[in-house]
């Protein structure tokens, strides 16, 4: 990553709202968040995120709030106090992104975004987004055996090693009752379903369930260890 100054930020940010739109934001990417990373030197972002999100400023808003969300899941309480208005103002407008949403991975990608401006600080992190790949790779707990936790259209198992190969070695899911998430699952749940995706509404419940290794059948809860390894 090159750190950008002030100034280099400030010229940057003043290249959009023409035609190399997508050039500027490849390099901001490319710079403030790389690979998904975000630095210190990200933050200084944040004002000019805001002023692009709330249209005081030329650029993409769902562009802005999708980098300024990166960003702040990675905040801590200096950082979330420092930029406390900015936070206070994109909030508002992640939320309006959300419910305009029909894609279901821009629809995860703005839910981390909403989830970062409110505070969380796990599940914004880019711990969703195997909701829109409907699996997940996680270590068992238990015997450290590589597992892949599917949820889709080749059906709901752990499976140790590939198991889209010949005769994999599975065990079935064992998804929680909604009625049984706790507090953030379900509400995650109730606005996919409001959003109408339902198919990151029953991830959820196999995201946040249980799971049975096939090499060892040690039981374990499936989102501890996606936040073990992402």
């Amino acid at each position: 990553m090159n750190p950008r100054s002030s100034d280099d930020l400030t010229a940057t940010f003043a290249r959009l709202g023409g035609e190399e739109d997508q050039k500027v934001w490849s390099e901001l990417w490319d710079d403030l968040c790389h690979q998904g990373s975000v630095y210190e030197d990200s933050f200084p972002a944040l004002p000019f995120l805001t002023a692009i999100a709330t249209g005081r400023a030329a650029g993409e808003p769902t562009e802005a709030v999708l980098m300024a969300g990166l960003i702040v899941s990675a905040a801590d309480e200096e950082h979330t106090d420092r930029y406390a208005r900015e936070i206070a103002e994109l909030l508002p407008v992640s939320r309006g992104l959300l419910d305009a949403t029909d894609d279901v991975s821009a629809f995860v990608y703005m839910l981390q975004c909403v989830l970062a401006l409110e505070g969380e600080r796990v599940w914004s992190a880019a711990r969703l987004e195997g909701l829109m790949e409907e699996e997940y790779e996680v270590d068992c707990p238990h015997c450290s055996s590589d597992l892949f936790i599917a949820f889709g259209e080749h059906g709901t198992f752990a499976s140790a090693g590939d198991y889209v190969s010949a005769d994999p070695v599975t065990s079935d899911l064992l998804p929680t009752a909604p009625a049984d998430l706790d507090p953030l699952p379900a509400r995650l749940r109730h606005m996919a379903l409001e959003a109408g995706h339902e198919e990151v509404a029953r991830g959820l419940t196999h995201l946040f369930g249980r799971a049975v290794c096939p090499d060892c059948e040690g039981e374990f809860t499936v989102s501890d260890q996606v936040e073990e390894r992402y």
